[in-house]
């Protein structure tokens, strides 16, 4: 029984050098990093550094798929480019990595006219849709605290197809299912005004419902093709947006 003290202090201890994540870090309306990944913490890093490094017209927020712009430069900076644009995504966030982040100041030394926000996916898996939901409102309502001058572009979370890449059966329906669900939700956070919502969805499926390997080759992540697909689908709304 004496030992129940000490312990205690031990385990206090890898709570507060974040070796044991706190319980509350998998609430997805609750910021929360992503402990023993040092590129989530390099990336963040770099976001502050970009956001004290000079003007930014147009910020893309979110996880993997708006990451992956990187990775189609020449589609980002034709189409982007002459809005001093920024990539904000890191591959694997949910929506309490995206609180954090906000929290930990990634806008605190920058005023975009526009952010384009896309998160969720990563969640579908354990959240529910309307936890989700409720996630993402408080995301649109922390960048309107900290940006005030700022429009936001609420993007529908991407829709996705069946997948096989950790070596297991994807329950790829259930999270279409919350996906649709989801974005019901965001879809009436649009004013109008400073907070616009646009479901790009259809343009990425076919007739069938399904998504075409041209476009999705893992049924998650978009092609060159898709990244155009993105660009046509945004294009006009953003270009009124930044007027």
């Amino acid at each position: 029984m004496k030992q129940y003290p000490y312990l205690l202090r031990i385990l206090s201890f890898f709570l507060l050098v974040g070796l044991i994540p706190l319980s509350h870090a998998q609430d997805p309306s609750t910021g929360a990093t992503k402990h023993g990944n040092a590129r989530f913490f390099e990336l963040h890093a770099s976001f502050l550094k970009r956001a004290a490094s000079g003007p930014a017209g147009v910020v893309f927020l979110g996880d993997s798929i708006t990451e992956g712009w990187t990775k189609v430069p020449d589609i980002w900076e034709s189409a982007w480019g002459k809005y001093q644009p920024a990539n904000f995504g890191i591959g694997g966030d949910r929506t309490q990595h995206v609180i954090w982040r906000i929290e930990q100041g990634e806008f605190d030394k920058m005023s975009p006219k526009v952010v384009v926000l896309m998160i969720g996916t990563n969640n579908t898996g354990n959240d529910s849709a309307k936890d989700i939901a409720v996630a993402n409102r408080k995301i649109v309502a922390m960048l309107q605290e900290a940006l005030p001058e700022t429009k936001i572009l609420l993007l529908a979370v991407f829709p996705r197809g069946p997948r096989n890449a950790r070596g297991a059966e994807d329950p790829w329906e259930m999270k279409m299912k919350k996906i649709r669900a989801i974005n019901n939700e965001l879809a009436k956070l649009d004013n109008g005004k400073d907070i616009r919502f646009l479901d790009l969805g259809p343009k990425f499926m076919s007739a069938d419902g399904t998504i075409a390997k041209a476009i999705m080759p893992d049924q998650l992540h978009l092609s060159p093709a898709g990244y155009q697909i993105w660009v046509e689908g945004m294009a006009p709304l953003l270009d009124e947006m930044m007027r």
